[in-house]
């Protein structure tokens, strides 16, 4: 009799450990159908390119039947009878477990030497000058590989492979020449507005480099050669402070090298520094403005005649110069950093965002839900 309540302490013993273990076997097969449920994983019009996915998962269907029937397992996991019976018919009869799918299910899909030939020359240091569609075309003409160019950026972005095309040379320079003050450096330039009855509109201006305040502009219905020496005469009438004369960056246009722009420079009211393209003394910084100037604001108009340009033109610099913030400058607009009147603003933003950091946080601890407010209460 004690050795079979012995026994029968040890079998409960044992129950009670199986009880524990399905216990937290089934805690843990509820998070993971939760966590299937959430995120919509299925199998429902999703491909298992790999053989070696698809061999897994049809053993963990195979190990569940003893458990489930089979309808109950392949609805769980998002897959039809007909392709399990398809894939298990598969893994019978071809084990290319390396291959997307069945060659002679897919005739018409790249061999394995064609995929090596096409890797061999994308990644060739020999072909690194050849462009990948051109390197395409050239496969075919060496004999290698017909393959199509879309085939090759396909087969290239798929497999990750690199061809050895790094950029050795510098780029360009992000940034241009910076002044250190105001009036220390201008750029002058002119563009041209075409108007909705094909008419041409011309527009000059003068920028300051330190601010990026428009100093000057003119707006004509014609080219005018005398046009950059008039706006300098308005700008150097209109600048503050006195010291050393501005240097102008310029284009190599007539507009800027004539008899009235040499006479300014010779008389030493500003000093001509000729502008070039992608290095840091270029006129990049109001050839960008014009974009900013057409795009943000011109081309969102009709444009139907000059005076229309002239009125738009003069609402947008305005704008520019003394309402609209340059993130560049702080929060401080062109007007503030030329004057030199917005030494403040900086520090009243930064108080601002502080401040309004602090009302945030007040107003989101201050309102909860429901479970908040009853969670608080019970404490």
């Amino acid at each position: 009799m004690d050795e079979w309540d012995r026994e029968a302490g040890e079998l409960r013993a044992e129950v009670l450990r199986l009880r524990q273990r399905i216990a937290k076997l089934l805690a843990l097969l509820r998070l993971l159908v939760a966590l299937v449920r959430s995120v919509g994983a299925s199998l429902e019009c999703q491909r298992l390119p790999e053989g070696t996915d698809k061999a897994r998962l049809l053993r963990a269907v195979d190990h569940s039947r003893p458990f489930l029937p089979i309808r109950v397992a392949l609805r769980a996991v998002g897959l039809s009878a007909s392709r399990f019976g398809a894939w298990r018919h598969s893994r019978a009869v071809c084990e290319l477990d390396d291959r997307g799918s069945c060659p002679k299910l897919s005739p018409q899909s790249l061999t394995v030497g064609e995929i090596r030939v096409i890797r061999e020359m994308a990644c060739a240091e020999e072909f690194r000058h050849v462009p990948t569609g051109t390197l395409a075309m050239l496969a075919q003409r060496m004999g290698r590989a017909f393959v199509s160019a879309q085939t090759w950026y396909r087969l290239i972005q798929r497999n990750g492979w690199r061809r050895p095309r790094k950029r050795v040379h510098p780029s360009r320079p992000r940034h241009g020449i910076r002044a250190s003050k105001p009036n220390e450096l201008w750029h002058v330039d002119t563009t041209i507005i075409r108007l909705l009855d094909g008419t041409k509109v011309y527009l000059h201006a003068i920028i300051d480099n330190f601010s990026r305040r428009i100093l000057a502009w003119r707006i004509s219905d014609h080219f005018e050669v005398a046009s950059t020496a008039i706006l300098l005469g308005e700008a150097a009438a209109s600048s503050i402070g006195a010291g050393e004369p501005p240097k102008l960056f310029t284009d190599g246009g007539v507009e800027n090298f004539n008899g009235s722009v040499d006479a300014l420079i010779a008389s030493g009211l500003i000093k001509r520094v000729l502008a070039q393209t992608d290095v840091t003394f270029s006129n990049s910084m109001i050839e960008a403005w014009w974009r900013v100037l057409k795009h943000n604001w011109l081309f969102l108009n009709k444009l139907d005649s000059i005076a229309t340009v002239r009125r738009l033109a003069a609402f947008y610099i305005e704008q520019h110069n003394s309402v609209m913030p340059h993130a560049a400058f702080s929060g401080q607009t062109p007007d503030e950093m030329y004057f030199g009147t917005g030494s403040e603003v900086s520090a009243k933003l930064e108080a601002g965002r502080e401040e309004a950091r602090k009302r945030r946080i007040e107003s989101n601890r201050a309102t909860g839900c429901g479970a908040c407010v009853a969670k608080e209460a019970a404490a």
